[in-house]
Parts: C-alpha cells; structure tokens; sequence
C-alpha cells in the first residue's frame, strides 16, 4: 500500500516520554514531584497579565517578542536584537538543529543529557554522538575526543538535567577553547536560575565574546509558566540572523509573552523560591543519604537519587511504592539512569512525605 513515508531516522528517534502523572490510592493526595516544576506557581503578577491579555485574543502577537525581548535585556543587560524567543526553549533548541545540522552531521551529547537534544539532531537528519560523563557530570575531554570532521555542533546543559550537576565557567570555557570554530556550542541554562556557586556562570560571557556560543534559557522552572510554553536565547548577532530567517513570525502568545515580561521583572517571587529550593535541597540530600541511598549532589531544583540493585530494594519498587502513597517521582531508564529516581524539590509538606516514605521503603514496612 502506497502512502506517505516519513525522512530516513525519523522513525528511529525515540519519543520524549514526559513525567507520570498517576492515581494513588483512594484517600491520597498527589504530589506531582516527576516534571521539576516549581511548588509556588508562577508570579501572581505574571497571572494578572496573563489574565488582562484576555481582552485582546483576537490580535495577532507582535511577532518577535519586542517586549519581552527589551524585559529580558533590562533584566541580564543584554542587547535585545541579540534575543530570540519561542514556545519554550525546545523550539529553540530545535530550531538551531534546523539551522547548523544536516544529514551527515554529527552533534555531540552527553551520556545523561536531556532528551530533546538526540530527538533535534536526528530530526535533521544528523548523528547523535553520545559522551560519557564522570560522576553524572559533563567531561570535557571526553566530548573533545569525539570532535570529528561531522561534528558541527555540542549541546551542554548547564546545570545538567536529570542528574543536577554542573560545569565549572573554567571548564565551559576550556570546552569553547577545544572546539573547532565551526563547531556551535549550545549552552542549555534552563537550572541556571537554582544556581548559587561562585564558579559559575549562565554563558552571557562565552556568548559575548565568540561567534560560535549560544546560550538558552526557560520561563518553566522558577518563573512558574511551563504551561505557557515560552524560552529565549542569547547569541551572536549572525547566529541569531539566521535563526530567525525559520522561526515563526507569531511563535510566542501576546498572554505569554506579557506573563513572562511580568515574571521576570518579579525578583522578590524568584529569590523566595531559590531560598525555598537550597534549604530543601540540602536537607533532602542529608535525610537521603541517612537511609543509606547514594544522592548526586545538585545546584537544581532537583535531586537525583540511586537505589540498590537488591530484590525489593530497587529503583522501580521505590517508585511503586511511593507511587501508591501519591508521591510522583520520575523514573530514568530512557535517560540511561535504571537505578535511579528524579525528585523535584515540592512543598515543605511534600518533601517531608518523601523522606518518610523512603524511609518506611528502606524499613520494609
């Protein structure tokens, strides 16, 4: 039978399988703890915006996100012309694969990377080339030695998504140093906002002083508006040419556009979510690793958590049995990672039921 058939690696891409969302047990709450959103919601000032943008639906969104392009320039000191937003930053991150790969390309990932960098380079008919990590963080000599002729670009998230860690600026910039001039490096920042140590930094420098460095952000995580779907990168002036030479003229909503002008410029709701996740952080970490679980150390709004290989003991029946007590947390077989669980960090209420029910797991009750 004769019908249409899709480009050749098309159907060898593995589908992006978002976090669960499933029913306890009757009588139980659910906390969703699988997808790294915030416990806070956005903004109520993002809300309110969102909600005034109501009374004009029926108008076409200014069609490169000027304002918020200016909002997110005030808000990091940035060139606004050098700006590119979308719907989330996987349209962007998809829309630089359509730019700088094509079939016989090759980019470069790491072994934990977050999913939607394989789906972007093989959509374009490229090679996903995989690097190993060291203790679940990105190495940078292990990503240089597989620079070949092919490879035409390098994904890096910094913080690293699921496993929380992250890249010294040092290490970032000895990574743009190694690599040919061709070679575009991507800078996923999506955690960046989480971050709180003094050897970091979110790539604006990297960006700013090469023609071959972008960085990409999210208003998902902190500012609470994955629902709305809107992302924004930062590059050079000739990159960011391009791109917008096949992003869409309306990409981003007038409501999420003027939501996230009003998130971003809401400083005091992001630092009291940034002090709620370090102080949670830590002490999930602590109450783990007493149960005798190994836990990645992490500057996300997350935690990533190894379980044992023993019959009752595994990563699988933790989930299981958090699972029924409605504590969703995200397994990690697709992202190579069997034994282990993904915890996002939730409310003080959540995460003290996490810690309980681990412990009743590690007890066999």
């Amino acid at each position: 039978m004769s019908r249409p058939v899709p480009n050749p690696g098309i159907l060898d891409i593995a589908p992006y399988t978002p976090g669960k969302s499933p029913v306890p047990e009757p009588g139980r709450k659910v906390f969703k703890l699988s997808a790294n959103e915030t416990p806070f919601g956005p903004s109520p000032k993002a809300k309110a915006a969102y909600q005034d943008a109501a009374a004009h639906l029926e108008d076409y969104p200014e069609g490169t996100s000027r304002v918020l392009r200016e909002a997110i320039g005030r808000a990091y000191g940035l060139d606004p012309d050098r700006i590119i937003c979308g719907a989330g930053s996987d349209e962007i991150l998809n829309l630089l694969a359509h730019t700088y790969l094509a079939r016989g390309d090759e980019a470069i990932s790491t072994a934990h990377g977050f999913l939607v960098y394989p789906i972007a380079t093989m959509a374009n008919g490229a090679t996903n080339v995989v690097a190993p990590e060291t203790n679940f963080t990105a190495d940078v000599d292990a990503i240089l030695k597989l620079v070949s002729p092919r490879t035409k670009l390098v994904w890096l998230a910094n913080p690293n998504n699921p496993t929380g860690t992250y890249l010294p600026f040092d290490e970032v910039k000895r990574l743009r140093a190694g690599l040919p001039a061709h070679v575009l490096l991507v800078i996923d920042a999506a955690y960046s906002d989480y971050v709180s140590r003094n050897d970091y930094e979110i790539g604006i420098e990297l960006v700013a002083t090469t023609d071959n460095t972008v960085m990409t952000h999210t208003f998902s995580k902190i500012h609470g508006l994955a629902s709305l779907r809107v992302g924004w990168m930062f590059g050079p002036a000739n990159i960011v040419d391009a791109v917008n030479r096949i992003r869409g003229p309306f990409n981003v909503s007038t409501p999420a556009m003027l939501a996230a002008v009003a998130a971003i410029e809401d400083t005091a709701h992001q630092q009291m979510s940034k002090v709620h996740t370090e102080k949670w952080i830590k002490w999930l970490t602590d109450e783990v690793t007493k149960l005798g679980l190994k836990v990645t150390p992490s500057v996300a709004n997350f935690i990533l958590i190894h379980f044992p290989q023993a019959k009752g003991k595994t990563s699988a029946d933790a989930d299981a049995f958090l699972t029924k007590r409605g504590l969703v947390l995200r397994a990690l077989n697709n992202y190579g990672l069997p034994h282990s669980l993904r915890m996002t960090i939730g409310t003080e209420e959540a995460n003290l039921l996490v810690r309980d029910g681990l412990r009743d797991f590690m007890a066999g009750q």
